[in-house]
């Protein structure tokens, strides 16, 4: 009798314990099951689907500030939105903190003399830049930050646009603390083709989104390293002339926050995002300044599909004291 009291007890308990849904969000949570592809065990639909209610009455809360004036960007649900902000770090957010401590670093970037720099550039316009691409549940950011400014100087050099394996280098970029999905770092992917001699391309060595044996094959490379620049960490003024002059920059940045998670548009500022504890690297393509607001942004490919942000870029808020750490660890390689 006491072992069914018992059983009874804990059914109770798992009953208690088990998320309040809102069934008025039925529909639209069966929606975007269905739009991301989203399938669960019987046994972690409700707390996914707890999660994704959490995040939806945030995203609202913030849009309904941003509408009065509260916030400079608004944020949109995305395929996201079944996840913790932890479990998003831990999965999307691949920039290896640490990078500082390296003792291979590129030369030191040496300032252009501009009598005047340009109000606004943006690499896109000029052909600098390759669609943007989605690392999946892999933390692989640092690879496409570093094809992304490698495409670019190489388009610059050879008036070519290749894409170039991102998995190459997930696979055998391994020098330096770099470690695939677990996380790298920008220089040390240049460093990698630079000794290596050549990166492949996209086509010849395309995506996993997951760790593998080396396979780099010399006759399909598609662009090579002769060195890397590090632009003066911190300096954001000098980092703006470098993206003027240069082109595409790698940079890493603070992409932790929630808000980040879920922008959708806007020049982003949040007031929480750090300058130093940075956790993932992206492209600056350029810069500009919201001819409504006056707000100057950096324009930033991402590199979680076309589907996050706007069409997967995001604006970040620029000459903000170097927000979210844009110009701490910017990087990029010379061809």
């Amino acid at each position: 009798m006491n072992l069914y009291l018992c059983l009874a007890c804990l059914c109770l308990g798992i009953v208690a314990a088990a998320p309040q849904l809102d069934r008025t969000l039925d529909a639209r949570w069966y929606q975007w099951k269905s739009q991301h592809g989203k399938t669960y065990a019987a046994n972690e639909d409700n707390w996914r689907r707890a999660t994704w209610e959490k995040n939806l009455r945030m995203i609202e809360k913030h849009n309904l500030e941003y509408s009065t004036g509260k916030h400079s960007f608004h944020m949109k649900m995305n395929e996201f939105g079944d996840m913790t902000n932890d479990e998003f770090r831990q999965m999307m957010n691949g920039f290896k903190q640490n990078r500082f401590q390296r003792k291979n670093k590129g030369t030191l970037f040496r300032e252009p003399h501009l009598e005047q720099i340009p109000k606004s550039v943006d690499w896109r316009d000029k052909g600098y830049v390759t669609p943007v691409k989605n690392q999946g549940p892999c933390g692989s950011c640092w690879a496409f930050s570093a094809t992304g400014s490698l495409e670019g100087q190489w388009f610059h050099k050879t008036g070519k646009l290749v894409s170039l394996s991102e998995q190459n280098l997930i696979d055998c970029a391994t020098g330096g603390g770099s470690q695939g999905c677990n996380g790298g770092f920008m220089d040390s992917a240049f460093e990698y083709v630079m000794l290596n001699g050549g990166i492949d391309t996209e086509e010849s060595y395309p995506y996993e989104a997951m760790d593998s044996d080396c396979r780099y094959e010399p006759e399909n490379s598609g662009a090579n390293v002769t060195g890397f620049v590090d632009i003066p960490s911190g300096q954001e003024m000098t980092l703006t002339k470098a993206v003027a002059t240069v082109g595409p920059i790698s940079v890493g940045i603070d992409a932790s926050l929630f808000s980040f998670q879920f922008y959708h548009g806007g020049v982003y500022y949040d007031p929480l995002c750090s300058s130093e504890f940075l956790d993932h690297g992206v492209l600056a393509v350029g810069y500009g300044v919201d001819e409504e607001t006056g707000k100057k942004y950096w324009i930033v490919k991402n590199s979680w599909g076309d589907q996050w942000g706007n069409d997967g870029y995001i604006l970040m808020a620029r000459d903000k004291s170097n927000h979210c750490g844009i110009a701490t660890a910017a990087s990029f390689p010379e061809v």
